[in-house]
């Protein structure tokens, strides 16, 4: 092979180098825009959801809807017994437990400490605030309707605040739907950031529903909470990518691609 040969493969070859990474970072750029709108969508759907179902409790409009869907729970006739046998009682007990303040503040020191010792100080930060200020408002939303529990049947598990929101429902959006994107952004693998976000829906869906089966709140009460949880940890994701992209926030070393 003579030098021009030579030269006219490799600058080929640098050609196509160049025109991979090219590709390779359009389709990060695509990807980044991708899960933005998703964030966008979830946060307006969760605002407007929220909005929605207020209005309806403050004008008495979903007491009909609240109170069939809890009967609908409970055997006939006997508004203290929920439908199914003892170990599926228990087993929402289980459930509604995720959602406790406990469990989430040890979930939320767990993931705080998993950060820091990667050295994700700055986003180790950052979702201890995303869920300080998830819980604040919560407690501001509660404090604001004041809504009664329940007392149309008995109550599975103790309560000690107002209904309206869910608490249980609101953080556990807020816990794992904000700290589960955060620990999948700092995953190299696709597949375990799937993994990551997918459980975190699937635990937030766990713990609202058992507090409607368990009868400490109003359907529209787990809804509210799932909507305002959602549009919360919606909102945690476009700053943490607006602060990844000013460079404020660590970005997770990634060989592939959501």
């Amino acid at each position: 092979m003579t030098a021009f040969e030579t030269d006219r493969v490799y600058n080929t070859c640098k050609c196509m180098a160049a025109n991979s990474t090219f590709l390779i970072d359009t389709t990060r750029q695509f990807a980044r825009h991708h899960w933005t709108s998703v964030a966008l969508v979830l946060l307006g759907f969760g605002v407007l959801a929220f909005i929605g179902i207020a209005d309806e409790v403050l004008d008495g409009d979903s007491m009909r809807f609240d109170r069939s869907l809890l009967l609908a729970l409970r055997v006939p006739g006997d508004p203290a017994d929920p439908i199914g046998p003892a170990w599926v009682e228990e087993m929402f007990r289980d459930f509604t437990a995720l959602g406790g303040v406990g469990v989430l503040g040890l979930l939320t020191l767990v993931s705080l400490g998993y950060l820091w010792l990667q050295g994700l100080r700055h986003s180790a930060l950052f979702l201890l605030t995303a869920i300080v200020g998830g819980l604040l408002l919560s407690l501001a939303l509660k404090s604001g309707f004041d809504r009664p529990r329940p007392d149309l049947v008995s109550h599975g598990s103790m309560i000690y605040t107002s209904s309206f929101p869910s608490g249980h429902s609101m953080l556990s959006a807020v816990v794992y739907l904000t700290g589960g994107a955060l620990l999948a952004a700092v995953h190299s693998s696709r597949s375990v950031r799937i993994y990551l976000i997918s459980c975190s829906f699937v635990a937030t869906l766990l713990v609202g529903l058992s507090r409607i089966y368990l009868g400490v709140h109003w359907p529209s009460d787990v809804l509210a909470g799932w909507a305002a949880g959602s549009a919360w940890a919606a909102t945690c994701w476009l700053v943490a990518n607006w602060l990844q992209d000013r460079g404020s926030l660590e970005r997770g070393e990634k060989t592939d691609e959501l």
